[in-house]
């Protein structure tokens, strides 16, 4: 799995989102985005089942599915500052463009910037291949589902 922004890798219950942090919607990374403007890119390849300005879902062919959720209350900002680049039931290869978006607006607005990559339809464990900083569009996690 592909980081779909650039910043700092935290545990998904550093998400300070109580839904997210219990891991009830399921494992994953928490990035918390390098300053400015950025570009959210699809994680892994698959088809864009879901996709909202603040967050986006992927079905990847062998079943799983991968959420990103870009900030936290997000969705209250009805569209403003995102920009999509694809549009729902799109194909898309990992790395494929999918949003740009400002974390710096969104802090100024009063709400977290930390996006949430959840793995969804899946038990087994992550194993995680970065740790402190990690790039859009480089490994992040890989598991066998």
């Amino acid at each position: 799995m592909l980081s779909p922004v650039s910043g700092r890798s935290l545990a998904v219950s550093d998400v300070p989102d109580p839904v997210f942090a219990s891991g009830l919607v399921g494992p994953g990374v928490a990035i918390d985005p390098e300053a400015g403007p950025q570009t959210a890119v699809a994680p892994v390849a698959g088809r864009l089942v879901r996709l909202l300005p603040h967050a986006f879902l992927i079905r990847t062919a062998p079943g799983p599915a991968i959420l990103v959720h870009l900030g936290i209350d997000t969705v209250q900002l009805q569209g403003a500052g995102f920009t999509l680049h694809a549009s729902q039931d799109d194909d898309v290869p990992a790395g494929a463009k999918i949003v740009s978006w400002d974390p710096d607006a969104v802090v100024r607005g009063g709400r977290s910037p930390v996006c949430a990559v959840i793995l969804l339809d899946c038990d087994a464990p992550l194993t995680f291949l970065a740790d402190g900083t990690v790039r859009a569009g480089r490994p992040v996690f890989s598991v066998d589902c």
